[in-house]
This record gives structure tokens, sequence and C-alpha cells, in this order.
């Protein structure tokens, strides 16, 4: 027999759901999230009335002011232009390694499909996560000590640091695609290289560029810093001009290095445009 159903005037007159629920698990990971903010806040000496004091204030004016005037003389114009195309190139070289690599790693770092036992999983995450997990400045600290000062050891940290990320991103990718066209293959005794090659990288191929695309412009910025260790390109002449107090000079590369990311930015945008078409 059929259970009667609920009136109009009971649904209509319904109590709405409790805010918190114990048996909810989203409102207890809210309510960590929100007592780990409240911790970390009261943990840091955090001084916001020396920072918003009048004269914090009028120091950070009189610096922005002087950086606000670049020098735009052609001598020192042309010395930016080589660092600048440096920068670029770091970036674009560490890039391109980091997603071959990182698309080799994200292989056995993924189970393609639920029988697969995927006894390299393990250990390939325990690599992706030590390469992401040391920062770029430290890789490069590193290298110059083997590569020497110069562009070579900044672009090698670019990419294996970025190959810990792109290797992690890409096997979450190849893990969540739809598993009904592999699946289709394997069942005509189809091997794994060639279901990966026909099967998933087409679907996961969109989500893969545009990961690898959002790293350039992240390598852009992180390029620029590592010249501060003496790893070349923009990096290397901010830390020249601005341990000697140059302004002027120190104006101009940051100048330069907003140029560049809103120019790989625009490409950015640009080349998802044209591949969701």
């Amino acid at each position: 027999m059929n259970a009667p159903r609920p009136s109009a005037a009971n649904e209509v007159f319904r109590l709405p759901p409790k805010v918190f629920d114990a048996r909810c698990r989203a409102c207890w990971c809210v309510a960590a999230a929100v007592v780990l903010v409240v911790l970390s806040f009261w943990s840091l000496d955090l001084q916001w009335a020396r920072f918003f004091s009048g004269d914090s204030l009028a120091r950070m004016g009189r610096f922005m002011a002087e950086l606000a005037v670049p020098n735009t003389e052609s001598a020192f114009l042309a010395r930016l232009a080589p660092a600048l195309l440096e920068t670029l190139a770091m970036s674009v070289v560490g890039t391109l390694v980091a997603a071959l690599l990182g698309l080799l790693l994200a292989l056995p770092a993924s189970r393609l499909h639920a029988q697969e036992r995927a006894r390299w999983r393990g250990l390939s995450r325990l690599l992706l996560n030590a390469l992401r997990s040391v920062p770029e400045l430290m890789w490069a600290a590193l290298l110059l000590i083997a590569a020497g000062l110069g562009p070579l050891a900044g672009t090698l940290a670019l990419a294996l640091h970025t190959t810990g990320v792109l290797g992690r991103l890409f096997a979450e990718a190849l893990e969540n695609a739809p598993p009904e066209p592999g699946f289709a293959l394997r069942l005509r005794g189809i091997g794994k290289g060639r279901v990966v090659l026909y099967a998933l990288l087409p679907q996961v191929l969109p989500q893969l560029a545009s990961y690898t695309l959002y790293r350039w412009e992240n390598n852009i910025r992180a390029a620029a810093v590592l010249g501060v260790v003496g790893a070349g390109g923009l990096g290397q002449m901010l830390a020249f001009h601005l341990g000697l107090f140059q302004m002027a000079e120190t104006g101009a590369v940051l100048a330069a290095m907003l140029a560049l990311v809103l120019l790989v930015d625009a490409a950015s945008v640009g080349l998802r445009t044209l591949m969701a078409r």
C-alpha cells in the first residue's frame, strides 16, 4: 500500500534546514576552516596600527614616487631589452620541459581505470610532491653550484618545480577522465599505450593545455624573481639596481616585468580562445 503524499500545506510550511547539523561533514569542515583562520590571525604579530600610521604611509609614498619615474635612456633600455627576452625564454623553455616531464610522470602516477594495479603510483606521486615542495629559489641556489651564474640554472629550477606542479595536475586530469572510451578499446584487446594515445589524451588535452598556459604565466613572475640569486634575466637587473638604491632603473625593470606579464597573459587568453573553438 502506497504511503500518503504530503499535502501542499505541509510542503509550504516545512521548516528550513538547520544552519549547522552535527551529521553534516561539510559543516564541520567549514567550522574547522573558521577556527584555523581565527588561530592564524591570533598567532601572527600583525601590527596594523604601525602599518597604517602616517609615517609609514609617507615613506611608502616617497618610495612609490621614486619608482614612478623610470629610466628611459636609450643606453639603459639597450641593456634592459636582452634581459627581458632572456626572462621570456627562461619561462618558455622551463614550462615546455616541465610539461613533457610532468606528462611522463603523470602516467605512472595515475590509476587510469579501476582494475589497474598502478604499482608505481605511490612512488611517482612522492617524486612529484618532492619536486614541487622545493621552491624555485632553492632549486636555483642548488643548481647554481653545478651550472654557474646565468639563465641555465634558472631555467632548470623552473622546470623542476613546475614538473611537480603540472605532473600532479595532469595525473588528476587523467584519473578524472570519462572511462567509457578507454573501456571500449580495452575490450577489443588494445594495449595500454594506444588506449592512452587514442582514448585518454584527446579527452584531457584541452585541460592539460590550460594548466600548462597557466603555469607559463606563473613562471614569468618566477623567472623574474630567480634572477635575484644570479639566475639571469630581469631579476638579476632588479637585484643589482635595487641594491644600489637606483630607483629610476628599478622602476624601469618593474615596468618591463609588468609589460611582459601583460603580454604573456594576453597570449595565453588568445591561445585558450583558439583551443575552445
